[in-house]
């Protein structure tokens, strides 16, 4: 008999990262099912099952409930499994990383290299009601599957017939006193006029200031060399030369693909980036990083490695592969989880229920 597992989604950024899940499940001749929040727009493919509510979760009976997010409800039935919606970057540079924040939710966390594989062993060591598989993101999995897959192209929605023009891709975080949207509006329509260069641009979907959502989708209606994208794709991850941004895990997953990346203001900058703090140094950096210059290159393969370790387009198969060893193997011998009386009722009293 087939088994269950479902998605549960609180933002669109969980799209990229669970599809190549999706992919694995089918390929093993189970079954998944996406239940959505309200913060997550619904951009189901016709072929996806989606559940709306948690008593639809409790029928569907899944092995798994698996998310990219921070929180998952707890009354929903099966393993609990923590992916990650990106890297450990800690772009605030805070004294502790919220990547390792601990919420007492999850059964699993699958980590994506020592580098947080080891501080998520440490804590399941002390606090022993979850367990630690490094497997890889999945997100990437489609990075290095298909790494010999064409670059140079945008897709079938590209308005302009110009070959081999430089392809630049804007994204950005949310996060407050970081963000470059606001700061950068400007400039990079100036540089969409100016310069001779294909734009993909897109917002994090935690971004609700109307005025600024209005400013970057408008761009695509009003230049020819523009995308503006709700979610970015891997394609288009590939179609880009050089990827402009201010502090955001993104960039590695950019960098993942081996090509350069402009910083604005970064928190956290090092040789792996093309840092700059000025606006009218933005255009130049790009000139630069266009040349894929040797030593930003080495630096950006050096850097990556330490995030992630496995790069052999398996990563999915190693999180569900981790499932089934945890109901094997260790579910039985972890303590009860806290019972976070506030937590669930926040969540509780949030979903309407």
């Amino acid at each position: 008999m087939p088994s269950h597992y479902v998605f549960f989604c609180s933002y669109s950024y969980s799209y990229s990262i669970l599809r190549p899940l999706q992919d694995e499940i089918r390929r093993r001749g189970d079954a998944v099912a996406w239940y959505l929040e309200p913060t997550c727009d619904d951009m189901l493919r016709p072929d996806e099952q989606r559940l709306l509510t948690v008593d639809d979760v409790r029928r569907y009976r899944p092995k798994a409930v698996i998310t990219a997010g921070n929180y998952i409800y707890p009354d929903m039935p099966g393993v609990k499994v923590c992916v990650f919606h990106g890297y450990p970057i800690n772009k605030r540079a805070d004294k502790h990383d919220d990547h390792f924040a601990i919420r007492g939710w999850f059964d699993i966390y699958c980590t994506q290299s020592p580098l947080s594989t080891e501080p998520f062993q440490q804590l399941a060591a002390k606090k022993k009601y979850f367990a630690v598989y490094e497997t890889g993101w999945p997100k990437v999995d489609d990075f290095f599957r298909d790494a010999d897959a064409p670059v140079h192209s945008i897709g079938s929605d590209r308005k302009d017939d110009t070959a081999d023009v430089p392809t630049i891709v804007y994204a950005c975080t949310f996060t407050k006193g970081i963000s470059s949207a606001a700061t950068l509006a400007p400039l990079i329509e100036q540089l969409i006029q100016d310069k001779p260069w294909r734009w993909i641009v897109t917002l994090h979907p935690k971004i609700d200031d109307p005025d600024i959502i209005n400013h970057y989708t408008t761009l695509a209606v009003r230049y020819p060399n523009v995308m503006f994208r709700k979610q970015l794709t891997t394609d288009d991850l590939r179609a880009a030369d050089v990827m402009l941004c201010d502090t955001s895990s993104i960039i590695l997953e950019f960098q993942l693909m081996d090509k350069p990346v402009v910083t604005f203001r970064n928190t956290l900058p090092g040789p792996h980036l093309l840092n700059v703090v000025d606006t009218a140094d933005v255009a130049p950096a790009i000139e630069r990083a266009l040349t894929r210059p040797d030593d930003l290159m080495q630096a950006i393969r050096t850097h990556t490695q330490h995030f992630e370790a496995h790069r052999d387009g398996h990563n999915s198969a190693r999180v569900l592969d981790a499932i089934d060893d945890f109901i094997e193997n260790q579910q039985q011998h972890m303590k009860r989880k806290p019972h976070n009386w506030l937590r669930k009722w926040k969540l509780k009293r949030q979903r309407g229920g």
